[in-house]
């Protein structure tokens, strides 16, 4: 092997490894620890601060992803990765920022209501759009077979991700984290230390990853779930989410002393801001649960239309191909109907009766099978008919 396809093979893995870890690298090397005084339109909306620590490795992660999208549509100019899925992680890396670099990122240590905004963002928003890009079919598709089945496929199979993607592990993760972070020291630790709170946006974006990534279903995985399950998957997460949101409401005393000896002087008071960010919790949280699993049926609803498409084309083709063989055989039987009829009188005299009636009964009975083939073809159809109905 060359020096030169060595080093090809090294820039290949650095810029996947850049696409892939971009995001995280991001959620992992943002945090402010200054006190902002009082928040206005203006500084949440224009309060946009510039960190290359998080600009940087999103701005990788686009340029690798556009990279693989552009030499995917060149090898498959009639498959080309569609633009949705562009658009879903464009706006996956949009959501990262907002929650990292806009003015929640200035209030995420001061207000509980906006830490839970900015949460938010990576769990609901930022995860599933994620999700929805593909990044893994892409880079299967835009890798040649022996990264594929050498490196990728591999990993896709490996022990750890099969434990780590089952669907009742990774829900499960999910909520641990969820009523981990807030119900433990560690939040209280991550509101004090700027290294626990990258650890807590990791955690976060990491859980909600593996959260969503069997409920879009649109790269390959470990585990695959039929369209039920995943509406029973999403169904289930919506009362822990109200739960934990109801419990942070209804405290009846602050949660985390940070903000409690915070001194904040303007402002809602320590105990309404909590409650604000339990209802934001609760709103956001069950609302986006409806809305996938509203999704997910209605993928479902495709999926089956599909199928029923598929079935009907298949009866189809068996019906027509009945109906050439019944044409074939009666031009054979006019065919030896025909040549019979223009024989010699002694050739007649030497089938004589038995055989002439003997070629009759064995027409009529090819005649009677080809009827039979069209009587079962179409008791096939309407039984299938009736399956579609049902």
């Amino acid at each position: 092997m060359s020096y030169r396809t060595i080093a090809a093979r090294l820039g290949l893995v650095v810029l996947l490894g850049a696409a892939m870890a971009g995001p995280f690298a991001a959620v992992a090397l943002a945090h402010g620890s200054t006190v902002p005084p009082e928040p206005t339109l203006a500084t949440l909306v224009g309060g946009w601060s510039f960190d290359p620590t998080i600009a940087l490795p999103l701005l990788a992660s686009l340029a690798v992803y556009l990279w693989l999208v552009r030499r995917v549509d060149r090898a498959h100019p009639a498959n080309p990765v569609p633009r949705g899925q562009v658009a879903c992680f464009v706006g996956a890396l949009v959501a990262i920022e907002v929650a990292l670099q806009s003015g929640i990122e200035a209030y995420d240590t001061t207000l509980f209501s906006v830490h839970m905004v900015q949460h938010i963002l990576l769990l609901f928003v930022a995860a599933p759009l994620i999700a929805l890009s593909a990044p893994i079919t892409l880079l299967l598709r835009a890798v040649d077979h022996r990264w594929r089945v050498g490196l990728i496929v591999p990993i896709l199979h490996s022990r750890a991700l099969r434990v780590l993607a089952f669907p009742v592990v990774s829900w499960v993760v999910f909520a641990a984290v969820m009523w981990g972070t807030h119900f433990s020291p560690l939040f209280e630790a991550a509101l004090e230390d700027p290294l626990v709170h990258d650890l807590e946006h990791l955690l976060f974006l990491g859980s909600a990853l593996l959260f969503w990534w069997p409920v879009v279903g649109r790269d390959p995985g470990p585990w695959r779930m039929p369209h039920p399950a995943r509406i029973v998957y999403l169904f289930l997460q919506m009362p822990q989410n109200t739960f934990l949101s109801v419990a942070i409401y209804g405290a009846g005393a602050p949660l985390y002393a940070h903000y409690a000896t915070l001194g904040r002087t303007w402002g809602p008071t320590v105990l309404a801001d909590q409650q604000a960010a339990g209802a934001i919790m609760w709103v956001a949280g069950d609302l986006t649960f409806l809305v996938a699993i509203l999704g997910v049926a209605a993928a479902w609803l495709r999926a089956e239309e599909r199928d029923t498409a598929r079935r009907e084309a298949h009866i189809d083709a068996q019906r027509a191909a009945i109906r050439d063989r019944e044409v074939a055989l009666a031009a054979r039987l006019a065919t030896e109907g025909s040549v019979s009829g223009g024989q010699p009188g002694s050739g007649v005299d030497r089938s004589g009766p038995g055989r002439a009636g003997s070629g009759v009964d064995r027409a009529a009975s090819g005649a009677g099978r080809a009827g039979s083939e069209v009587d079962r073809a179409g008791s096939g159809v309407n039984q299938a008919g009736s399956g579609v109905d049902r």
